[in-house]
């Protein structure tokens, strides 16, 4: 007899292996000016994002139900006492909780109710200079997120500077891709960075579990990283941490000075994701006359992670299997293990349980 069983619906990932039920990265707040919005991809949806003239940050699907056109392509006005977005075809507007506020069409003993229309709306969250969307699993779901905002530390208002990249990688690519802890002398191998004089030097770093994630715990920074010294002087530790669904942040700090690098990605397409890295520090005068110099230096260090994806795009055209060792690759398989649990939790209904337990992690770099 044919197998007519079929597995259970998995819940908080899609088809295409994006987590769900989790908050990513929108955009950095001086993208969104008041009375604007713009179009963006998220999981492969389109996403509205926006500022009302309030200085409300909104999103909602970018697609209006009526005639499928984008709602980026209009204007906010004033509706009855709020702001909406109204779409260019037929001047429906939309509030920012995604119910249609107006059809204009619409006669005064017309039976149609707008306020029965609603495009999906993404719960939003804005802090430290940074806008972030919650993408849940059931599109219609109306209830508030399962898990709180990103939370990195105490930080200034606004990131020092921004940089953007966009992998042409599947999103579990990029991570694994910037997670890698070998890579470093090969591939960033700049003067101000690592020289290949340097040569390879044994790594020994304690890993801890943390919230949906784990860290490498605070330690002094390798004697080859030299920059940290220059910035900061002595005294110094630095901690690098991972969270569900794509954040990555380095803190390096001593009792003068603080800075927090944080890594971004947020999944636009099966092979297109999108890298955004936001500075903060406080303390360390030399970084804020060093700006001008630091932001080119932070992008091309970011190129050069996206130039080996596209070369690794090469291989994986042919072959889909890699080989992965410990325990350079430790990390790459802690992330799957990560969404898999991610996976299960959310299908079954209880508590997310990190499997990750606390180790040292040694390789040459």
């Amino acid at each position: 007899m044919p197998d007519t069983q079929h597995a259970a619906p998995k819940t908080g990932i899609t088809e295409e292996g994006y987590l769900t039920d989790s908050w990513y990265l929108a955009a950095p707040s001086t993208d969104l000016a008041p009375g604007k919005q713009h179009r963006i991809m998220v999981l492969g949806e389109p996403v509205v994002v926006g500022r009302t003239p309030a200085g409300e940050a909104f999103a909602l699907r970018d697609i209006c139900p009526h005639r499928l056109v984008p709602l980026s392509a209009g204007q906010q006005l004033e509706t009855d006492g709020e702001w909406t977005l109204q779409c260019p075809y037929h001047g429906w507007r939309f509030g920012t909780d995604g119910g249609c506020k107006l059809m204009p069409s619409l006669t005064n003993d017309s039976p149609y109710d707008p306020s029965k229309v609603k495009v999906r709306r993404y719960p939003v969250h804005e802090a430290n200079g940074a806008v972030y969307l919650y993408v849940a699993h059931n599109p219609r779901a109306d209830t508030p997120p399962i898990v709180p905002p990103p939370e990195f530390g105490p930080l200034p208002d606004k990131p020092g500077f921004v940089i953007h990249d966009v992998f042409n990688a599947h999103m579990d690519d990029a991570v694994v891709g910037l997670m890698d802890p070998a890579h470093v002398p090969f591939v960033h191998n700049q003067w101000w960075w690592r020289p290949p004089s340097v040569g390879l030097k044994l790594k020994e770093k304690p890993f801890i579990p943390t919230e949906r994630g784990w860290a490498i715990d605070r330690h002094p920074p390798s004697s080859n990283s030299k920059l940290y010294r220059w910035v900061f002087g002595d005294d110094v530790e630095t901690e690098i941490r991972f969270q569900l669904p794509g954040y990555r942040w380095e803190i390096i700090s001593n009792d003068k000075a603080r800075l927090l690098t944080l890594t971004c990605l947020t999944p636009e397409a099966p092979k297109r994701t999108r890298i955004t890295q936001f500075t903060w520090w406080t303390g360390a005068p030399l970084l804020h006359l060093a700006v001008p110099i630091a932001k080119p230096m932070a992008r091309k260090f970011l190129r050069q992670d996206g130039d080996m994806v596209d070369l690794q795009n090469q291989g994986m055209a042919h072959q889909k299997a890699m080989m992965w060792i410990d325990d350079i690759d430790i990390q790459a398989k802690w992330y799957q293990r990560l969404k898999r649990e991610w996976t299960e939790c959310r299908s079954e209904g209880r508590d997310f349980a990190n499997p990750i337990e606390a180790r040292v992690l040694r390789w040459m770099s």
